[in-house]
């Protein structure tokens, strides 16, 4: 004969996990079929239904619904199978089961975390095509019920929809298929407290190392690989809860555009710091060793002990073996005298100058770079969240 209609409708109870590493969604829900078997009408006054439990469907025929792209699935038995047999004295058959569903979803992370993912649980005869069996929603759209309680941690659950189709198999034909689609959003708070924001404060971060003086290499130095070090941590830590797909996602691009800025950086540093050596011993020859001494300024005493050191006192080197005994005693009784007044200078300059200093002593890449970072992460963070949201 013609096929057997099989109504469906579904209450979902529960979207129990997203995993974005199995690329799989767990949901809970209650599914009924609807059909006509006037082999099990019966004679009632009352016009009333009877009610069986799970120990007659093995009696009877049932439609033989499955999940596709299911990975696991089972009926709940706690007290006993939620299975309900419902049967109307004209025949209609009312069968329900409450079923947890593991299946697959296909997730599209080219824009992550700024994404909506489309997942759709689809529900098929695995023996009756379409000559033998018609699978159809029972009340149309409103046949897809959700609880109004349903949450997730991560996402927003933007829509719930059903829909219909059809399956070709090339040995088996034709089968109806109907479709439970619902589409997610995902929540962006999380994403920008674990990885957005500390990465924006590594790379401003990074910009501290061009204020400070060029002549303190340890503290620059260690300001850049410290910075390059916690970007790898927070990229490292991104990319092990994300499944290991070949094209880029959009996190991807901002870590990596932040990394970028550490790293150049560092770099930056490592050309003031060539450019200035370059300078100082261009100098250095200019002055030559006509008085058989050097004179070394605060700027190169800070390259070897790290300190700052008044331009006012000099460290000269000049050779004993031409001062005379007078003069000797002369430096002596004037070095004595004025020992008091030099530290009050030398406080009283350094207190007043320290900035000015700093400022003169920094290399004139430091100071376009002050400018040109900040505007050009500016520039690409606009660009960013305008191209994603």
């Amino acid at each position: 004969g013609s096929p057997i209609p099989v109504g469906i409708d579904v209450q979902v109870e529960s979207i129990d996990s997203i995993s974005e590493v199995d690329m799989d969604f767990t949901m809970t829900l209650y599914l009924r079929h609807y059909w006509k078997d006037e082999r099990l009408s019966f004679h009632s006054n009352e016009n009333k239904s009877m009610t069986f439990d799970g120990r007659l469907i093995k009696k009877i025929w049932v439609p033989d619904v499955f999940f596709v792209h299911s990975k696991r699935s089972f009926i709940h038995d706690t007290t006993v199978e939620n299975i309900m047999l419902r049967v109307y004295p004209d025949g209609n058959v009312l069968f329900s089961l409450r079923i947890t569903v593991s299946a697959m979803c296909f997730m599209d992370f080219s824009r992550f975390p700024l994404d909506t993912q489309n997942c759709s649980l689809e529900l098929e005869s695995y023996a009756y095509n379409e000559d033998d069996l018609m699978l159809y929603w029972k009340h149309g759209n409103k046949s897809l019920t959700t609880d109004e309680q349903i949450s997730l941690s991560q996402f927003f659950i933007e829509e719930f929809s059903a829909s219909s189709g059809l399956a070709f198999y090339s040995s088996t034909g034709w089968y109806n298929r109907l479709f439970i689609n619902f589409a997610l959003r995902r929540h962006i708070f999380f994403f920008v407290l674990q990885s957005y924001f500390p990465a924006m404060l590594m790379v401003m971060l990074s910009w501290v190392s061009f204020w400070i003086d060029r002549r303190a290499v340890p503290a620059r130095v260690s300001l850049g690989i410290t910075t390059v070090l916690t970007m790898s941590t927070i990229m490292t830590g991104v990319s092990a809860s994300m499944p290991q797909v070949s094209y880029i996602k959009a996190v991807d691009v901002y870590l990596w555009i932040s990394f970028l800025f550490v790293f150049l950086s560092v770099i930056e540093y490592a050309a003031v710091n060539y450019l200035t050596t370059i300078e100082e011993r261009k100098q250095l020859k200019k002055k030559g060793k006509a008085s058989g001494m050097y004179s070394i300024d605060a700027v190169q005493a800070m390259a070897f002990d790290g300190c700052f050191h008044d331009t006012d006192v000099d460290m000269d080197l000049t050779p004993l073996s031409d001062r005379s005994e007078e003069n000797e005693t002369q430096e002596r009784a004037a070095s004595v005298s004025n020992v008091d007044t030099t530290r009050i200078k030398r406080k009283r300059s350094l207190k007043g100058n320290v900035g000015k200093i700093i400022l003169q002593n920094n290399h004139v890449i430091d100071t376009y770079s002050r400018i040109i970072f900040p505007s050009v992460y500016i520039v690409f963070n606009f660009f960013y969240w305008g191209l994603y949201i």
